[in-house]
């Protein structure tokens, strides 16, 4: 189902309060109902501007992730080049998604309800994800005069990195802060932009 427009007042108050409901009581325990009266809008309302309650955390979702960008590119607009960009991007999408109400909340009460979302049906998000980061790896090629190749298999690794680090924390990397993360980045992650 295509989504419906951006800025679509109905569609976003219907967000919203499901973006509520999920914080308050889990995936699993919520129901489209939950959202529509959470709305004020009729079920029919939210089959039709959303669609299932699958489709429903896949919109909540791809939303949390817009928002994401926006604080991401806010944390490395001032870094002059490609890798310190990488490295503190990393850091801080690790950081402000484990301090998310709705998605670092979800991740740590109900794993297994979030491991969907996060990968068999991670699609839309995953893609916009990698587009978002494989966009930046473009401009920054250019604007660095370096050689022009496609960056999106490096943009897909970095993403499937950090997923990983952010379903799995248990590693024997030491990413439980930014300093830590920045030094994991630094080392393992910029390499990546040499390919």
């Amino acid at each position: 189902m295509e989504s419906a427009p951006a800025g679509d007042a109905l569609t976003e108050k219907i967000l919203d309060a499901a973006r509520e409901q999920f914080m308050t009581f889990g995936l699993r325990r919520s129901t489209v109902d939950d959202v529509a009266k959470r709305a004020s809008v009729s079920r029919v309302t939210v089959y039709r501007r959303v669609g299932n309650k699958d489709e429903l955390v896949q919109q909540v979702l791809l939303r949390e992730y817009r928002l994401f960008v926006a604080e991401v590119d806010a944390a490395v607009a001032g870094l002059p080049t490609m890798e310190e960009r990488m490295v503190e991007g990393f850091a801080a999408i690790l950081r402000l998604i484990r301090g998310h109400p709705l998605i670092g909340g979800l991740m740590r009460l109900e794993p297994e309800t979030m491991l969907p979302y996060l990968t068999l049906e991670s699609g839309p998000s995953f893609l916009a994800m990698r587009g978002y980061l494989a966009g930046h790896l473009r401009r920054a090629q250019r604007a660095e005069g370096r050689a022009e190749s496609d960056p999106t298999p490096v943009a897909e690794l970095m993403v499937r990195i950090t997923v990983s680090f952010l379903l799995n924390p248990v590693s024997c990397f030491a990413l439980d802060d930014d300093e830590q993360a920045r030094g994991f980045a630094r080392r393992y992650l910029t390499p990546l932009l040499e390919r």
